[in-house]
């Protein structure tokens, strides 16, 4: 019995290993903040059936919201893959920094965060008890999310554009 867990731990590890390789790191941030929205979703379904107001029409509008984030995401990943290209061969723009993609992974963080919130009130709305400051830490963390992309954005408004130093200029 004890080699049968083993060899499924090192099948698991396997395989966790082989994703890693594959997606890195942002590729399990989408996969967390998949997994927030699915069990935002049930546990809004519950909570709505336990205070009977489930209704399709609302099982709906959540779906379509969820559809909604997904292509906001998609957007923050196309923003991502632009600034990297025109970063990478426009010489005229340029940053002091390498550029490996900052604005889905905030978008991802955010949602994660947003996610959370609403994970936890429908826990109360399903009689849960939870620590009063458990939704206030995850609002705040969703505020500073939102404040560091605001800040990002603010600093990006400085980029530097012109001539880059001389071993960067192509003649």
């Amino acid at each position: 019995m004890d080699r049968r867990v083993d060899n499924i731990r090192a099948a698991v590890a396997a395989v966790v290993g082989l994703l890693t390789g594959l997606w890195g790191w942002l590729g399990w941030l989408a996969v967390g903040w998949i997994g927030c929205m699915m069990l935002d979703y049930l546990t809004g379904s519950l909570a709505a059936a336990k205070e009977g107001v489930w209704s399709s029409g609302r099982a709906r509008e959540g779906v379509w919201h969820k559809c909604g984030m997904i292509v906001v995401v998609l957007v923050a990943a196309g923003a991502d893959m632009l600034l990297a290209l025109v970063l990478e061969h426009l010489p005229l723009v340029e940053l002091p920094f390498r550029y490996a993609g900052l604005v889905c992974p905030v978008v991802l963080v955010w949602y994660i965060v947003t996610e959370l919130g609403s994970i936890v009130e429908n826990a109360v709305t399903m009689g849960a008890p939870v620590p009063g400051w458990l939704p206030k830490l995850l609002a705040v963390s969703r505020d500073a999310v939102d404040h560091a992309g605001g800040v990002a954005a603010d600093a990006g408004a400085g980029l530097a554009v012109g001539p880059g130093p001389a071993e960067k200029r192509e003649v």
